[in-house]
């Protein structure tokens, strides 16, 4: 699969098989992947919580807010929600300061998992005390973002902005459409 075709198909998913197992190889080679990713002043300050079990997913869930524009709805239901999870974290003790790092992280990581035949909803909007809590996670690791993995079950279409409207909808068959910028509105000629 070229980049091209891999960036369109790594979408962000909310709807999963939550019976599908997510070894934990798999989330080591996606680990991999980020740490060979680029890394402001070589400081590689990035740590990865792995969950890939049902009991561990469990804990996570609830500590996560799912799709803020869908305003009625409360994120996947119970045989739809992630069946893997990557926390990264920032380590306090190499940097303060953790840049862009994780976005560039969890990108390779969500690329990496479309061409594994998964996929993934990047979050940061996330209880951060509810999730040090729920895995006694300790101070020193700075929680950056959350990364729900797992065999989607829904489809995902890109289309074009419409009326200036950017937000992200369902439709009535549960389809969710994604509005994106035309490449003309992105490029500036100054």
């Amino acid at each position: 699969m070229g980049i091209r075709e891999l960036v369109n198909k790594t979408r962000s998913y909310r709807r999963f098989e939550e019976d599908y197992k997510v070894e934990q190889k798999t989330l080591e080679d996606l680990i991999n992947l980020a740490r060979l990713s680029a890394s402001g002043a070589n400081r590689q300050p990035l740590k990865y919580i792995l969950a890939n079990t049902k009991e561990k997913c469990e804990k996570i869930f609830p500590t996560l807010a799912w799709a803020g524009y869908l305003t009625t709805w409360p994120g996947p239901d119970k045989g739809e929600r992630p069946s893997a999870y990557v926390i990264i974290v920032g380590d306090k003790s190499v940097t303060e300061s953790f840049g862009i790092d994780h976005g560039i992280a969890a990108q390779s990581i969500m690329l990496g998992a479309t061409e594994a035949g998964l996929g993934g909803c990047m979050i940061s909007s996330v209880k951060h005390d509810g999730l040090r809590d729920a895995l006694s996670i300790p101070d020193q690791y700075e929680i950056l973002i959350v990364l729900a993995l797992g065999k989607p079950v829904e489809k995902v279409i890109v289309e074009d902005v419409k009326n200036g409207d950017i937000k992200y909808w369902r439709d009535s068959s549960g389809t969710h459409h994604v509005p994106k910028r035309g490449i003309n509105e992105l490029i500036l000629k100054l």
